[in-house]
């Protein structure tokens, strides 16, 4: 039997989630796949680019390792979908994914196990998981744009950056705040204005660790989209390889041809709100 394993889009909180500000993650539709016969034999192609193979920056690895672990609980005979079997592999894969990626929050890992969309934060060694609903109305559409990104180079540029200014993710952490809270009121607008302010406060966190969060195309597409009352921002630790539109509306034509033009194009995802999960069955 096979295990499928979701991967994910960071919206808000990214880097001030180390630090203990709510991050809001949404699970989609793009999947590890691993075999309880051969738990190590991953298939990862669902979260790579069909043409280069190259990492869409979804969260592949931790996506990975879910899938691997879970194929193996699956073939002990333990039941997915039990909360007690989930807190387990979030809590082991959490562990080995954070080891081999020389930190993180784990904020991809409590994707993959749960699906759907989620408050995470870490309180302590622990973290808070909860479950939310996207505000009514609200549009969210990826796009890529056709390079993977470092994520440790980045994380590692920022950390130096806050060992000199122990401040430097104060206001990142609010706003976090403000956006989680914005969820959690289902509150659309107010969550958009909240993630163009975090996709400011990226730009400058980039700036002031001379790490490449925020590229100019997508600063320029940030612009844009502000100009009609979105948001445009990298999802996650930026870098380069996604980001995401927040809106009540699509994004117009306009802005997905000058996206374009920029090398950025649109992906095609939606919410996964099953989590780690025995593959079903083909119709």
């Amino acid at each position: 039997m096979r295990v499928i394993a979701p991967g994910k889009l960071v919206i808000t909180g990214a880097y001030a989630v180390l630090e203990g500000a709510p991050a809001i993650v949404v699970a989609v539709d793009r999947y590890a796949v691993a075999d309880t016969s051969a738990p190590d034999d991953v298939d990862v192609r669902a979260l790579h680019d069909d043409s280069s193979g190259r990492k869409l920056g979804l969260g592949s690895s931790a996506a990975s390792m879910v899938a691997s672990q879970a194929a193996r609980a699956l073939a002990r005979g333990e039941e997915l979908g039990d909360p007690r079997v989930r807190a387990a592999l979030f809590h082991g894969v959490r562990e080995a994914h954070a080891h081999s990626q020389q930190g993180g929050s784990g904020v991809d890992v409590a994707a993959a196990v749960h699906g759907g969309v989620l408050r995470y934060a870490l309180l302590g060694a622990d973290a808070s998981i909860r479950s939310l609903q996207l505000p009514p109305g609200l549009v969210l559409q990826a796009f890529w744009s056709g390079a993977s990104a470092r994520t440790s180079e980045l994380r590692a540029r920022v950390d130096a950056l806050q060992a000199r200014s122990p401040l430097a993710l104060a206001s990142l952490r609010m706003v976090a705040a403000v956006a989680a809270s914005a969820v959690e009121a289902q509150d659309a607008r107010a969550f958009v204005r909240a993630a163009r302010e975090y996709g400011r406060g990226l730009d400058v966190l980039g700036r002031a660790a001379d790490a490449p969060i925020v590229p100019p195309a997508f600063a320029e597409l940030a612009t844009l989209a502000a100009g009609a009352g979105a948001a445009f921002l990298p999802s996650g630790a930026g870098g380069g390889d996604v980001a995401v539109w927040l809106h009540l509306s699509p994004p117009p034509p306009g802005f997905v041809e000058r996206a374009a033009a920029l090398g950025m194009r649109p992906l095609s995802l939606a919410i996964d709100h099953g989590g780690v999960r025995p593959e079903s069955p083909a119709p």
